[in-house]
């Protein structure tokens, strides 16, 4: 089988149990996982952001101002691609991320001490007979703590969907996004002669040098909190922020981002496909990138008009499944 499914093969997996080796089609360029062959991550391009004037000025007022960018709007829209977007439109690469969940708390995202594991380790040590390893070893920083190290320039910080955090999760982030700083107990304890202490990064396995327990800012991180309007947040957090609300793209921004990410081509046959996905769009019931899909689908010949296909790609992400 050719490497692309041409439109009488596009079927690879056929449900009649007879094994075929296959060699799977080309991925979407939105779910590739690996950099072209000798390129470095940090480094390739990402996939292209379309932002209008206005909504990027809005952005460059948050970089100006040093205060988070609270990006609001249906799923779909883009909120977390912004981020990389901005990373890498920057050269402030790699983009760091807090994905937000209900159990989610500011410490955690500041960073983690691993007591068991450092306990483990030098009791092994003592016996031995080996010098203790370093408590540094066992304390890693989180996303928001590494984006908190002093350094050259600003890191790019993506806390995704903070909607989805526990109540009191934007009020404890008060203090960090008003002074930049934050102590680690643990080192802060430390006598004089161990107040230098190397530890992890949420960089792999980089580490950086922490001086007395405390971790300063020099520059404040560029921050890009995304929320899918779930829940307000109180007054004090949203003073601390600017707010961008990204709309539902219309028509011609559709055209744009399907040129955008699968060349000029694609639109030769999506009009189709476009007047269903906009017939069947409503407020948070669809996403762009359901759109893409369809797109991409019809690109590599597989039959949309198949009974239930267009159905299965452009459901409704509310409701009862």
């Amino acid at each position: 089988m050719s490497s692309a499914p041409s439109a009488g093969d596009w079927r690879i997996f056929r449900g009649d149990g007879v094994r075929r080796p296959v060699t799977m089609p080309p991925a979407p360029p939105w779910r590739r996982f690996r950099p072209p062959a000798g390129q470095d991550w940090r480094e390739s391009t990402p996939l292209p952001y379309l932002i209008s004037h206005l909504h990027a000025d809005v952005v460059n007022a948050a970089l100006h101002l040093r205060r988070p960018l609270l990006v609001t709007g249906p799923a779909g829209t883009g909120k977390s691609s912004l981020a990389r977007a901005i990373a890498h439109e920057l050269a402030l690469v790699p983009l760091l991320r807090w994905s937000v969940n209900s159990r989610s708390s500011v410490q955690e995202a500041l960073y983690q001490y691993d007591a068991i594991g450092r306990l483990r380790e030098t009791t092994l040590s003592r016996d031995r007979g080996e010098p203790e390893p370093s408590i540094g070893s066992f304390i890693r920083l989180g996303a928001l703590g590494t984006a908190l190290v002093p350094g050259s320039a600003p890191r790019v910080l993506l806390v995704d969907e903070m909607d989805k955090g526990d109540v009191d999760l934007p009020n404890d982030l008060l203090t960090v996004f008003e002074e930049g700083v934050f102590e680690i107990p643990e080192l802060v304890r430390l006598p004089e002669e161990s107040s230098r202490i190397d530890v992890l990064t949420a960089d792999g396995g980089a580490s950086v040098t922490v001086e007395r327990g405390r971790v300063q800012c020099a520059e404040f991180p560029v921050v890009i909190i995304t929320s899918n309007g779930e829940r307000d947040f109180p007054p004090a957090f949203l003073r601390r922020c600017v707010r961008l609300a990204l709309p539902v793209p219309d028509e011609e921004q559709l055209r744009a981002i399907v040129s955008a990410h699968l060349g000029e081509g694609a639109l030769d046959e999506v009009d189709d496909l476009l007047h269903a996905f906009l017939r069947r769009r409503a407020p948070g019931e669809l996403a762009t990138d359901q759109l893409l899909n369809a797109v991409f689908l019809r690109a590599c010949g597989v039959d949309l008009d198949a009974e239930g296909l267009l159905d299965a790609v452009l459901h409704q992400l509310t409701g009862a499944v």
